[in-house]
């Protein structure tokens, strides 16, 4: 079903508000809270129930105007599709100008049942093209084996969202907070539940790269096994968990199937020379001093968001260079 793509006015930060309404419509909502224009935005829809008591078998999201270079995150057993449009306008991006992107991002095979729920992400850009006290709205349908919802209502000028059966989820804008934030440790901002994550970094790629290393630490302090499966950037087509060892004097590299386990009071570190995670078909290269907005996504503890530091080609660490390593190239055989 087409929607028409709401427009907005000009610059600000953003607060996703799920919007609250009766029990029996507030089922489609955007999990995130905050984003900045400008900057890496990270959607979360979140499906809370199917039709009915019917199964979701398809999830529909229409990126508006405004926001940018979406890209969604596949879904054990779902398949992904997207439709690219052409924009209103010329945005900026991270390297350049954008007149064109994906609109819409659609999972559908899958099957979740009425009594579960679910979350189903994209990584987007959010434009500075907005005002604040401006709202835009992410239209969401759902499917079911029998029936479905449009989360796609938009409240008219001075109407309220509680009038609303199947109100789109929203997002408003709100003034930059301008005041810089106190530093914070790196596992306290990308710490969920029982699991820290520490130190998240890449290494840096010469030109023409399309594969890179990822590196970082997970501790679980909790009473229950958890297992990382796999991990995203916005500029990688995906990403893998792959392991490195040596046969006969020869280094190999190879996906671990199936993801790591981390029990509890136990810790995993990714680092170079040894289990490290991959991520390839890049769009673009990665350049020492960025920062990277990625997940890492975990059986139990689901999506994490967290930041990458970008080190220096050969890098050992998350700011040190190696010494006397030699660059390494795009190639796989390269050590990660």
């Amino acid at each position: 079903m087409p929607h028409a793509r709401p427009r907005a006015a000009l610059p600000a930060a953003l607060v996703l508000l799920p919007v609250f309404v009766t029990a029996a419509s507030a089922h489609a909502v955007l999990e995130r809270k905050e984003a900045a224009p400008n900057a890496a935005y990270r959607g979360v829809v979140q499906i809370m129930h199917g039709c009915d008591g019917k199964p979701t078998t398809r999830v529909s999201v229409t990126i508006p105007e405004g926001v940018t270079g979406a890209k969604p995150m596949p879904k054990p057993g779902w398949t992904l599709a997207t439709t690219r449009s052409a924009y209103a306008k010329a945005y900026p991006s991270f390297h350049g100008t954008v007149s064109e992107g994906v609109t819409t991002i659609t999972w559908s095979g899958g099957s979740l049942p009425d009594d579960q729920v679910d979350e189903f992400t994209f990584l987007a850009r959010v434009s500075d093209d907005f005002a604040p006290g401006a709202t835009i709205y992410f239209p969401v349908e759902q499917d079911c084996t029998e029936g479905g919802y449009r989360w796609s209502e938009v409240p008219a000028q001075g109407e309220g969202a509680r009038a609303l059966k199947t109100p789109a989820p929203a997002v408003r804008i709100v003034a930059a907070n301008t005041t810089a934030p106190a530093p914070v440790k790196a596992e306290a901002a990308a710490r969920t539940g029982a699991l820290a994550v520490e130190s998240p970094w890449l290494r840096a790629t010469p030109g023409g790269a399309k594969v890179a290393g990822g590196y970082v630490t997970v501790r679980n302090t909790g009473t229950e096994p958890d297992r990382l499966t796999g991990a995203t950037i916005a500029r990688a087509g995906r990403g893998e968990i792959h392991s490195m060892s040596t046969e006969n004097g020869v280094m190999k590299m190879a996906p671990v199937e199936g993801g790591l386990s981390i029990a509890p009071g136990e810790s995993v570190a990714l680092k170079p020379g040894g289990l490290h995670l991959m991520f390839l078909d890049l769009s673009d290269g990665l350049r020492a001093g960025e920062s990277v907005p990625g997940t890492l996504i975990f059986e139990r503890a689901g999506a994490v968001p967290v930041t990458f530091t970008v080190a220096p080609i050969g890098a050992q660490g998350p700011t040190a260079q190696a010494p006397g390593a030699a660059p390494e190239s795009g190639g796989h055989a390269h050590h990660h």
